[in-house]
């Protein structure tokens, strides 16, 4: 006899154990299967019995092999041997084949193939409802075989073996599932159309076929991980949005065909919320995304040119609930708001022309006009992208770049033939807003119409030249006294400076200095007089400021009056022994004073400038002289005199036979000793037009020699860094760099390099084309 180590087919059960036949438990356990998928009521000893057949039987045989089996038999991946593997297959295939006939005889009896619409709707949930509980059951009826056989098969690599409950789901899905889906599938797409017409339907029936659909999305690789949904997309979801695409394809046409684009923008939104809506109530999460982007294609998409025909309409009728509404829904379509973006643009630049040529002239003189005109459509339109746009920042971009076009290049500018004409407006608007008057603002409006100064200040292209024009107009508020608030000043000097950086600002930071100081001079100098043994007889005051600082030209050739020269001596002596090595340049344009008159019927103080005092106090000694002895005694120029004496002529303080605008050296301006005035202060200091056109020309130089000055330190320093450049890269930084200040032309550049090689700054480097070496 030989002695084998192998387990025999037919050995008998150890003591203490059964060895359970699967015979022997079937016929029972079928019964309680049956008894589940019929959904009679179990009692919980029953489920137990149905359980404990399952439990008996694996264990006994895996019991039996290993108290039978001195060392187990080496088993190949994947094959199916002796022991508890066999009798967990045989199980398992009953299990499968009892599952596959009940559903085939679902199929036969209910005649299920021949059911359509709602009734195979109401067959496949009910049945569906009734099936998938009854899985779970057996599920747990099966909880052993799963935790054992069927997780050993799966971790050994077997393929298309499942927990029970997943068992189910594939029976179905192969055996009725299969027969009835695109029956089924079609039902659900007629009841969805219906519910998008306007019926009433009954959601449960579609997201019961919807539940059964994702359940039955298994993840074959991986058998209880994440469901695939590929049942789900590729039975329902697909056809589905294919459905949609046509639907909406033919109302939308058929809408627009009969009614306006500002009704089928509101039946968009009602429809786009409707599928969203239908997503949540019964539809899966998944399908948001697609079905969204499936309905902006077809309502949005294919519509784009209706919306931007019917865009310039709103834009010009000011429906801003309607543009709203349009943005919201282009803003869904990929790069779709371009062209609204662009037509914003166009109609804002439109806008903002139009109203400054209604204008006209009275914009050209009056800065006030000009800026508020700017402002409203500033506001107008910064409003509507606000509220209607959800300030997107390609609207705010589109606001800027026509607040740009419209306020650097207009009627006005164009009237003046100059750029520089936009910045040299809101200096003098700034001007009006700062200079002592009546109608100065309370000091919040003032800060509050400041911000709006900034507003326009952030589109003037030339910085630059508003910066001359300010800095001359604040120069002269804080000379002549005129500044309404020093708070104000310095909060716009505060906003300027944060605009644009510290070296814009530097030189009027340094003017309120410079006052500061000379108020204090002006205190040493009074107590000088006062400790001094022959003090004056005039009330005599000065301001001292720095020449880099200030934008004053020096003052023309003028022979000073003997009554002022005794004051302008004696500060000129005390400041030299304050301050040695200094020099005081006399800018008597600039200066002013007052005169108490003695020779009209009543006493009048008048406030006149320098070269008017030089004049009127001649009249001290005579009471008539020609223009030839008040040029010799006064030395001022004649064209200047004339002008000088005009005004006073104007003024009704002195008179002449000869026509005032033809006047020459022997014209005769005699005193006019019955003058007579409401005001006994009399402000007859008033600016000259050949001076102001002066200054406004000096200006205007001087902005052109300090854009060069400006253009050749930015070539200086990128120079400097870089060693050599080609000629474009270097153009390309020059207008990069200077871009914030204002925006320079490109011939200037070309002369201010030709300047900077003269200067042996720069050199063209030999045998390479348009190249440039830095000299160190």
């Amino acid at each position: 006899m030989s002695y084998s180590r192998g387990i025999a087919a037919n050995s008998p059960a150890p003591p203490g154990l059964k060895q359970i036949d699967l015979d022997q438990i079937w016929g029972d356990l079928k019964g309680g299967i049956e008894q589940v998928y019929n959904r009679q009521c179990m009692s919980k000893p029953r489920y137990i019995e149905l359980y404990t057949h399952v439990y008996n039987y694996c264990t006994s045989v895996h019991q039996q092999s290993n108290a039978r089996t001195n060392c187990p038999p080496k088993v190949k991946k994947g094959q199916i041997t002796g022991g508890a593997q066999l009798v967990g297959l045989e199980l398992y295939k009953r299990i499968k084949e009892f599952l596959r006939n009940y559903l085939l005889a679902l199929l036969q009896v209910k005649k299920a193939i021949d059911l359509m619409d709602e009734d195979v709707l109401q067959f496949y949930t009910r049945q569906w409802e009734e099936y998938q509980f009854s899985s779970k059951v057996l599920n747990g009826v099966c909880a052993y075989l799963n935790r054992h056989w069927v997780r050993r098969e799966c971790e050994e690599g077997r393929k298309r073996v499942y927990e029970i409950y997943q068992l189910a789901l594939v029976t179905w899905r192969d055996h009725l599932f299969k027969h009835l889906n695109k029956q089924v599938t079609n039902a659900v797409l007629k009841l969805i159309e219906r519910e998008r017409n306007g019926e009433t339907i009954n959601t449960r029936l579609v997201s019961g076929v919807i539940n059964c659909y994702v359940e039955l999305g298994l993840n074959e690789e991986e058998p209880g991980k994440k469901q695939m949904l590929t049942v789900y997309k590729e039975s329902f979801e697909n056809q589905f949005l294919e459905d949609t695409e046509r639907f909406y394809s033919r109302e939308s046409t058929e809408f627009l065909h009969h009614n306006p684009v500002t009704e089928y923008m509101k039946k968009v939104e009602a429809r786009l919320q409707e599928e969203q809506r239908r997503v949540q109530v019964y539809l899966h999460d998944t399908t948001n995304e697609r079905l969204a982007k499936t309905c902006e294609k077809v309502l949005i998409e294919k519509h784009l040119d209706v919306f931007h025909s019917e865009f310039q309409n709103l834009l010009d009728s000011d429906k801003n609930q309607d543009l709203g509404r349009m943005y919201q829904l282009v803003a869904r379509i990929p790069n779709g708001l371009g062209e609204l973006r662009n037509l914003l643009e166009t109609h804002i630049a439109n806008q903002g022309l139009e109203a400054i040529e209604k204008c006209g002239e009275p914009a050209a003189n009056d800065p006030k006009i000009y800026v508020n005109t700017i402002l409203e459509v500033h506001k107008k339109y910064n409003q509507l992208v606000q509220e209607a746009f959800s300030n997107d920042s390609g609207f705010v971009a589109a606001l800027d770049k026509a607040c740009g076009r419209f306020i650097n290049t207009n009627a006005i500018t164009k009237a003046a033939n100059s750029s520089t004409k936009s910045p040299e407006l809101l200096a003098k608007y700034c001007d009006v807003l700062l200079k002592k008057s009546s109608k100065n603002p309370e000091d919040a409006e003032l800060e509050e119409t400041l911000n709006q100064v900034m507003v326009v200040f952030k589109y003037i292209e030339d910085k630059d030249v508003y910066q001359k024009f300010y800095s001359k107009m604040l120069a002269k508020r804080l000379v002549q006294h005129m500044s309404a608030s020093d708070d104000a000043e310095a909060s716009m000097i505060s906003k300027l400076k944060q605009a644009c950086g510290f070296e814009y600002t530097s030189k009027l930071q340094r003017m309120f200095q410079d006052i500061g100081v000379s108020k204090d001079l002006n205190e040493h100098f009074r107590r000088h007089l006062t400790n001094s043994t022959e003090p004056l007889d005039i009330d005599f005051s000065i301001q001292v400021l720095s020449s880099g600082s200030w934008p004053f030209q020096h003052s023309l050739t003028f022979s000073l009056p003997t009554e002022l020269e005794r004051s302008v001596h004696r500060f000129t002596m005390f400041y030299s022994s304050q301050h040695s090595g200094r020099k005081l340049n006399w800018l008597y344009n600039m200066s002013k004073g007052e005169l108490h008159t003695n020779c009209f019927k009543n006493r009048y103080t008048l406030q006149a400038s320098t070269f008017q005092m030089a004049v009127l106090l001649q009249y001290n000694t005579a009471t008539s002289w020609t223009m030839g002895q008040l040029m010799e005694s006064t030395q001022i120029k004649e064209d200047y005199l004339i002008q000088v004496i005009q005004i006073l002529l104007k003024a009704k303080l002195l008179v002449t036979k000869d026509d005032e605008t033809k006047l020459n050296s022997n014209s005769v301006i005699d005193l006019f000793t019955s003058y007579k005035n409401k005001k006994l202060r009399v402000n007859i200091n008033i600016p000259m037009k050949t001076e102001m056109k002066l200054e406004q020309e000096t200006t205007h130089k001087h902005i052109e020699e300090d854009r060069k000055l400006l253009i050749q330190a930015a070539i200086v320093r990128i120079m400097k860094m870089r060693k050599t450049s080609k000629h474009q890269q270097l153009v390309a930084e020059v207008l990069n760099q200077l871009n914030s200040r204002f925006k320079p032309r490109v011939h200037i550049i070309k002369k201010c390099i030709d300047i900077l090689i003269e200067k042996e700054y720069l050199e063209r480097t030999e045998g390479q084309k348009d190249t440039y070496s830095y000299l160190a």
